[in-house]
């Protein structure tokens, strides 16, 4: 019989509780304490066994509950008490979500762990708005990258390769420097007529989506308000989503239980 080991590091997914993997459901409903991120959404906490202790580490741009170092220290005293401790991350812990770190950290202080992949935002965002991130014809591949920087500081990418028209770009955490992106990515030679998506609470109840073009994402964003968490595509895979994220059976069997009306109505320049 294997051994339990000390932490889970487990993916939610984008915040549809029903993307949760099985193995993640069974772990999170053994858990003892669970160590949680601000995008786990309040439909997966509900399955958290009643009377086990949470304990919110969330972090927001510029404010955060506890720094990763306070993270990592907390994973390694809650392991030295002997409890089944989970640590659940939105969308995959290796994608983003700093799993790796405490892996890590966990590693070298004496602790086993076992990473329980969930669902990324990048696939279940774009999914849920109708946007396949590959298409014969229109993408031979994708490209996830941050569109988050330390404060003041630009951001450190590399625009003439993800200047590729034949890709598709999707951007985590980009709304604060959307203007950035675009104008960079078009000075790199991505035509301004490039089809662009802003995805906000993918996957749940309350997601919007806007559909424009490059030049023009920041300007909508702006103007529809969108606010984080919201993710970023840009490519020709977006121009299918008035085919297949708009219908009202694809809504229904992609389990967003309300607001088809508002998504449809923001899917337009």
């Amino acid at each position: 019989m294997n051994k339990v080991p000390d932490v889970y590091l487990v993916g939610a997914g984008p915040g549809d509780p029903e993307l949760l993997t099985v193995k993640a459901q069974r772990i999170l409903r053994q858990a003892d304490v669970t160590v949680y991120d601000r995008l786990v959404s309040p439909a997966i906490l509900e399955l958290l066994p009643t009377g086990a202790k949470r304990i919110y580490v969330g972090k927001a741009a510029g404010r955060h509950h506890m720094t990763q170092d306070e993270i990592n220290g907390l994973l390694v005293n809650l392991a030295r008490k002997g409890r089944q401790v989970v640590r659940l991350k939105g969308g995959d812990p290796f994608i983003f979500g700093r799993g790796s770190e405490e892996a890590k950290y966990l590693r070298e202080h004496g602790f086993s762990f076992e990473i329980i992949p969930g669902i990324t935002s990048a696939a279940g965002c774009s999914a849920y708005a109708g946007i396949p991130l590959t298409h014969r014809g229109l993408s031979t591949g994708v490209r996830i990258v941050t569109g988050h920087c330390q404060a003041n500081q630009p951001l450190d990418l590399n625009w003439a390769s993800l200047a590729d028209p034949d890709t598709t770009l999707v951007i985590y955490m980009g709304l604060g420097h959307l203007s950035e992106i675009s104008q960079k990515l078009m000075a790199a030679g991505l035509p301004a007529t490039t089809p662009a998506a802003i995805i906000e609470n993918g996957t749940q109840p309350k997601q919007r989506r806007c559909i424009t073009t490059l030049v023009d994402i920041t300007q909508q964003a702006h103007k529809l308000d969108f606010r984080p968490p919201s993710l970023i595509v840009i490519g020709r895979v977006v121009t299918l989503a008035g085919e297949l994220g708009c219908l009202e059976s694809d809504v229904s069997n992609l389990s967003l239980t309300q607001g088809a009306e508002r998504l449809c109505a923001s899917a337009s320049p």
